[in-house]
Formats: C-alpha cells, sequence, structure tokens
C-alpha cells in the first residue's frame, strides 16, 4: 500500500502499469465550495501493485496518469464511473479508454438499481467495507493511514469485483451490453455542459413561451457565472429565486431586488446587471419553438393505467432476464411509450428491445396481455381477435412456460 507525492514514483508506476491487461481507477475529491470538482487523490491498482497519487502533492504532474488512461491497450475498470470521468475530462481532456463500469455490469447482471460499491463488494467477495472514513476532507494534508488504507480499499476489491463480474457476463453472453452503456460515458459529448440547457434542471410545469424563454436565459446566465467563478450554482442565485425571476420578468433593478429569493444588495451588483440585460432580451423576443418542459405524467385518461401496466411488464422481464429496472426503463420512458405514438426511448434500441421494447409495444397495441394464473402473473400474446391465446412466460419462472 502506497502514496505518491513524487513525480518520479508516479512515473514508475504508470510505466509498469502499462503492461498490465486492466487497472482498477478510483477518486476522492471536493466540491463542497466549487462548481467543477477539486481533485485530491487517485486510486490505481494494477494487478500486483495498488497506489494512493496525491494529487495536490506540490510539483506533482499527473500526466503521466492521464497517459495510461488514454492507453487503449489497459482496460481501466471503474464502479460508477460517470463523476470520476467528468473530472479527468475537464480536467485533463482524457477520457478513459477502453473502460469497464462495474456499477452497469452488476445491474446486467440482476444486482438491482444503481448497486452499492460495498454493497456489491460484500456480495461478491464476503468483504466487508470500513465506512469510516466515507466522509473525510480529502483535501487536508498530511493524509492518515486510515484515510489512505480506506481509499486503496476501493481498488483493491474492486479487481475481484471486475473479474467476477466479467466471468459472469461471458457465461450469460451480455459483454456486448455492458460495452454499450459504457460507450455513452466514453462519450465526451456526455460531459459538455452547456449554458443554455442548465433551465432543464429546474422543475417547473408552466409551458408559457416567455416564462420558459426567461427562465433558459436567467439559468444560462447563472451556469455560466458559476463557471466562470469556479462557484456553486446555487450561491450565485438558488433555483426559486430563478424561477421567480422567470414568473416576473423584471426589467430594472428595483423590481429585480423584489424577486424572491433574490440576496440583498444583488440587484445593484455588476452580475445583476448582465443578468437584467439577458432577461430583457429574452422577454422581448420569446422563442418561436420556447424550451421544452420536462416531460411529465399525462392527464389524459387512460394513459396513467397504460404506464402502470407498462411498469408491471417491466417487472416481470427485468425478473425474468435478471436486469436492473433502471437500466431498461425509466418512469419518464413508460410515460412517453404510453402517451407518444411514436416514442424514441432507450427501451426501444439495441438489446433493451429484445429484453423489453417489442413486448411493451405489443402490450401498448393490444397485441400481449397480463392474466394472473393461480397466483403467477402471466404475459400473453393475443392472435387475432384474442380467440387464440399463448403463455408467453411466468413472472420470477424459467424461460418455458405451459400453453393454456
Amino acid at each position: 500500500m502506497t502514496i505518491i507525492t513524487e513525480q518520479s514514483e508516479l512515473e514508475a508506476f504508470c510505466r509498469a502499469a502499462a503492461s498490465a491487461d486492466y487497472v482498477t481507477v478510483d477518486t476522492e475529491f471536493m466540491r463542497d465550495s466549487t462548481y467543477w470538482p477539486k481533485l485530491c487523490l487517485v486510486q490505481v491498482a494494477a494487478p500486483e501493485r495498488a497506489v494512493a497519487i496525491d494529487a495536490l502533492a506540490p510539483g506533482i504532474d499527473l500526466k503521466p496518469f492521464y497517459d495510461l488512461l488514454a492507453d487503449r491497450s489497459v482496460l481501466k475498470v471503474m464502479h460508477a464511473a460517470r463523476q470520476d470521468v467528468e473530472i479527468f475530462w475537464h480536467g485533463a481532456r482524457t477520457i478513459p479508454e477502453p473502460l469497464f463500469d462495474t456499477q452497469i455490469a452488476a445491474m446486467v447482471c440482476g444486482y438491482g438499481d444503481s448497486v452499492g460499491y460495498e454493497t456489491l463488494v460484500a456480495s461478491l467477495t464476503g468483504t466487508r467495507i470500513d465506512k469510516v472514513s466515507r466522509f473525510t476532507n480529502w483535501s487536508q494534508r498530511p493524509l492518515t493511514p486510515q484515510q489512505i488504507d480506506y481509499a486503496l480499499s476501493d481498488v483493491v476489491h474492486l479487481r475481484s469485483v471486475y473479474e467476477k463480474l466479467r466471468e459472469r457476463l461471458e457465461k450469460n453472453g451480455r459483454i456486448a451490453w455492458v460495452e454499450e452503456e459504457d460507450a455513452i460515458l466514453t462519450n465526451p459529448d456526455t460531459y459538455n455542459l452547456d449554458p443554455e440547457r442548465a433551465y432543464e434542471r429546474l422543475k417547473t410545469r408552466s409551458d408559457n413561451p416567455k416564462f420558459l424563454a426567461v427562465l433558459q436565459a436567467a439559468a444560462a446566465w447563472r451556469e455560466r457565472e458559476a463557471q466562470r467563478r469556479d462557484t456553486p450554482r446555487n450561491w450565485i442565485l438558488r433555483d426559486d429565486a430563478l424561477l421567480d425571476i422567470a414568473a416576473q420578468a423584471p426589467s430594472n433593478a428595483k423590481s429585480l431586488a423584489r424577486s424572491r429569493g433574490v440576496p440583498k444588495g444583488f440587484a445593484e451588483s455588476r452580475a445583476a446587471t448582465e443578468l437584467l440585460q439577458a432577461i430583457t432580451e429574452a422577454a422581448r423576443s420569446p422563442l418561436p419553438q420556447p424550451p421544452r418542459v420536462r416531460a411529465r405524467r399525462e392527464a389524459n385518461q387512460g394513459v396513467g393505467a397504460i404506464v402502470d401496466l407498462l411498469r408491471v411488464l417491466l417487472k416481470m422481464k427485468c425478473e425474468e432476464h435478471g436486469v436492473a429496472q433502471k437500466l431498461i426503463a425509466s418512469t419518464s420512458d413508460l410515460e412517453q411509450l404510453a402517451g407518444q405514438e411514436n416514442p424514441d426511448v432507450p427501451a426501444l434500441h439495441g438489446w433493451r428491445r429484445e429484453v423489453f421494447g417489442e413486448a411493451a409495444l405489443a402490450l401498448k397495441q393490444g397485441r400481449l396481455a397480463l392474466a394472473l394464473r393461480g397466483k403467477r402473473l402471466e404475459a400473453i400474446r393475443l392472435d387475432g381477435e384474442g380467440a387464440k391465446e399463448k403463455p408467453v412466460r411466468q413472472a420470477g419462472a424459467k424461460a418455458s412456460a405451459k400453453s393454456s
């Protein structure tokens, strides 16, 4: 167990790790008072050695580590990799490729939605990880031996987790499923933070064009300001303040100051002048096609019931195939399947369509029914007018099922 604080040690470790088939990777970072995550520690384990790289050590340059991440001959294994990859992309414009995310692999192997690392380690290796150092200030120096041991445990046990999950995936022929999901994580577009889309994070039910245009402009201004200052969004203006600003569309400092949630003195600041200019422009020229409100449950009669049926079918199919529901379809996906004629959702593409999408369309189109057989729920295909019924599979049962 080693902590690296010297450049020569980092270079030597990365040279050796480059000959491995795979390395496991994790990070510790702080984001409490910044917009961009502050990388504090990088943990890497090769088959023979695990190290913690002190990203805050004086004179340390992480280029050898980033070169290792970019080395396509070495597989990078991570758990719930999205935040870590975001750090690497925004910090060094580096994407770890190829990548294997063990959380995604676990979901494909039936370990449930977004399974936690400690739970997965305990299930696959029988090891219990000490959580004492989980909530620690990783930017303080020196790090304690307990902190270093905790940080290294994440990548040490990840080696066994990866190997066991890989073996299962190869047996059930689902490696391609994981690779399809990992491709999203290695796409730089996944991490491009477009200020013009920042309004999508805000919860609103209004579809008023002027309201949405002002909300988009105000949220975009806040996002750019937070990025410029490297400050959390809500330290600039809170969400409720943006929503009230969008509703009131203030045109001057006095009216802005009266908006709910606007801090005292903010309306007279330079930042407020820029915000008011953005609001004024948006209010004068609402977009011909205003931003779309986040998809929500349709109120049309019957759609809610269809969503509920699709949710039952999703549960059945996921139990049958041993895969997490969250990986197949979200509530929003089910609502679009129920309410739209030609929805474009992940559940209708790739391996998801085979597992759930085709059956979902059949249910919606009246070619599939759900029925109770004793204490078991079955999906039954209907031919023609439904005169002829064929059981598909019982929930929780094996692939074969008896005809009725």
